[in-house]
């Protein structure tokens, strides 16, 4: 990318897999970049396939941040406020109708609501097998059990955000993908790790997240930067007017960035933000 002058005042940041090392921690010198970004009054926002409460404590702490994009996109939340700035809800028919697809498999299965992820217990015992040990904490420490979860839906005062399921065999992951492709609902599915499936309401990316950010703040496309390494980060990467790819992100990712920076193993995050906003 040849050197110019940029402008950036929004920066959005996928967590697994860009943000975060391989151990889910966050490095210090991303840290102290986010930080700086943060006293200069660009806006950092956290974009991710989690709910609002699965947001790390070491980007709540730090000073400034405000805003996150959570269940990709779907919920665009204030954190000062504690009240969303846009919301792209499934239908409860929507979410029912993936959820019948998933029974079956030998999956994990979860509901996002109101910032939330509400888990089918009877699957809970399946999580030593098949949740990733990296993931392991946060998702026994991020979960609420339900016995049944059409009747938590059907009474459930509001909407879902987003279907999210963990395969214990990416070929099952596949199959599912085909089957709730073909209910014709115009489902957006995505996936953010291996053998993950997230499944939105029609039409709700992270990047749709970053637009009604954005219009939020009166900012315009070549003030935003994304940065991500996965198929749900895709639709940001291509919204904003610096789309950021990490060194490990899947080829696609790499393909739709405009800049490739290092790996979430070796600062890549860092890296980006000290060039493109603090100007180091």
């Amino acid at each position: 990318m040849e050197q110019q002058a940029w402008d950036i005042r929004l920066v959005a940041l996928d967590l697994d897999g860009t943000l975060f090392t391989d151990q889910k921690t966050i490095t210090p010198r991303t840290l102290a970049a986010l930080a700086e970004a943060l006293r200069r009054g660009v806006t950092v926002a956290p974009a991710t396939g989690r709910p609002a409460t699965g947001l790390p404590d070491a980007l709540l702490a730090l000073p400034g941040l405000r805003y996150a994009l959570t269940s990709n996109g779907a919920r665009v939340w204030d954190l000062a406020q504690n009240a969303p700035v846009a919301e792209f809800l499934m239908q409860k028919a929507q979410a029912e109708a993936a959820l019948r697809v998933l029974e079956g498999y030998d999956c994990v299965t979860d509901l996002f609501v109101q910032g939330r992820r509400m888990s089918i217990a009877s699957q809970l015992a399946r999580m030593e097998r098949i949740i990733s040990p990296a993931m392991l904490a946060y998702m026994r420490s991020t979960r609420t059990e339900v016995e049944d979860i059409y009747a938590y839906l059907a009474a459930s005062p509001a909407l879902p955000e987003k279907v999210s399921v963990v395969f214990a065999q990416n070929a099952q992951r596949a199959e599912a993908w085909q089957r709730l492709e073909g209910l014709g609902l115009g489902l957006v599915l995505s996936s953010s790790l291996d053998k993950n499936l997230e499944i939105n309401a029609p039409g709700v990316t992270k990047g749709r997240g970053l637009l009604a950010l954005a219009q939020h703040l009166g900012l315009a496309k070549h003030q935003l930067m994304a940065c991500g390494d996965s198929g749900n980060d895709l639709a940001m990467l291509k919204a904003a007017g610096l789309g950021v790819a990490m060194g490990n992100a899947e080829p696609a990712v790499k393909a739709a960035a405009g800049y490739i920076t290092a790996s979430n193993e070796e600062d890549g995050v860092a890296l980006a933000v000290e060039r493109f906003v603090l100007g180091r």
